[in-house]
């Protein structure tokens, strides 16, 4: 059914909650690297996700664990050893980045 002009068009809540977790210029990518390259420390996910820099990396970081994609886990050692893994829900992300993955590759040729 054509939409009329001036009609309103209802907002899909779940497309613009999901936009707003993983909108940016860097989670799509850390979620790459943690799901699918077994990609697990911070160091390892900055020399990965290229012109990150420390504070943009831990606030994207932080903002992924608080939405529930990624889990943070510190063995309280010395020096420091932190972990980040896939929560339930970030597995479940994982079709969907593969999806975005094989779309990339077919329709952009990289």
């Amino acid at each position: 059914m054509a939409r009329r002009a001036g009609e309103e068009v209802e907002r899909c809540r779940a497309v613009s909650t999901l936009q707003r977790m993983i909108g940016g210029k860097w989670k799509i990518e850390i979620l790459f690297y943690v799901a699918l390259k077994d990609v697990r420390h911070f160091g390892q996910l900055r020399r990965c996700v290229g012109g990150i820099s420390e504070s943009t990396l831990s606030k994207q970081l932080r903002e992924l664990v608080a939405d529930g994609f990624l889990e943070r886990v510190d063995h309280h050692e010395v020096p420091p050893r932190v972990e980040y893994h896939l929560t339930p829900q970030g597995e479940s992300f994982v079709p969907i980045l593969l999806a975005m993955k094989e779309w990339g590759e077919r329709e952009l040729g990289l």
